[in-house]
């Protein structure tokens, strides 16, 4: 089943938490890392996260450079890339960043258990992709994607969206920007959560390390 490149980007403390314990946002990368995030998603034709991180942190995952998005335009493209949120039951707030800053194209991917007085309201502001029964069907999402000319798709997690598409080998490539702090806790949220691997983990191969900020760059490619 064909399907976009996917690749996925991260921040991470150096002993592997995404944020703290309490999933609150952390700054962990400096501005050189930033303006890389902003570009990557000025070059993707579609960003993804999870609904968590929507709850967790409110992005708007827009395109920040002014320069970047009037090349978008010139290139006949929205000044941002589509935004899709996966939200299995719907749960998306109304005012949600994603859904409130910024132009461009939203979709909302929710499952056939998400109740049809929610669908309707998230409906008003963004496309809704039914795609599964219980879970969205990552796989069938993606296919659809690419049948829609998303060739390129950013993914901003979190943990548990970021599990979902490794375990079921649908990740290219992964950045990790890894910084210079230490941040603890046991259930604190790491790069990839979920029940995890017990046979047959996911192979990486190192593409690049390149320091940059107070920390370093890794950028590798998943051998599906």
């Amino acid at each position: 089943m064909e399907r976009p490149f996917v690749f996925i980007n991260a921040a991470m403390s150096a002993d592997g938490k995404i944020s703290t314990v309490e999933r609150v946002q952390t700054r962990i990368s400096g501005g050189k890392d930033l303006d890389r995030v902003d570009a990557l998603r000025a070059g993707s034709d579609a960003i993804m996260v999870g609904i968590g991180t929507v709850l967790a942190d409110n992005p708007s995952l827009t395109v920040k450079s002014k320069k970047r998005r009037e090349n978008r335009k010139q290139a006949e493209k929205d000044e941002n890339p589509i935004r899709i949120i996966v939200d299995s039951s719907a749960r998306t707030p109304i005012d949600a960043g994603i859904l409130i800053r910024g132009s461009g194209k939203r979709i909302i991917a929710v499952s056939k258990r998400a109740i049809i007085e929610d669908i309707d309201r998230l409906g008003e502001k963004a496309e809704i992709m039914v795609c599964g029964r219980e879970e969205v069907d990552l796989k069938k999402l993606l296919h659809l994607l690419w049948l829609r000319g998303v060739k390129r798709l950013m993914v901003e997690g979190g943990a548990i969206l970021n599990w979902s598409l490794v375990s079921q080998g649908l990740v290219d490539e992964i950045y990790i920007y890894l910084g210079n702090i230490i941040i603890g806790g046991a259930d604190a949220p790491t790069l990839v959560d979920g029940t995890g691997f017990v046979t047959d983990m996911a192979k990486l191969e190192l593409l690049s390390a390149k320091r940059m900020d107070k920390g370093i760059l890794l950028q590798w490619r998943v051998c599906n």
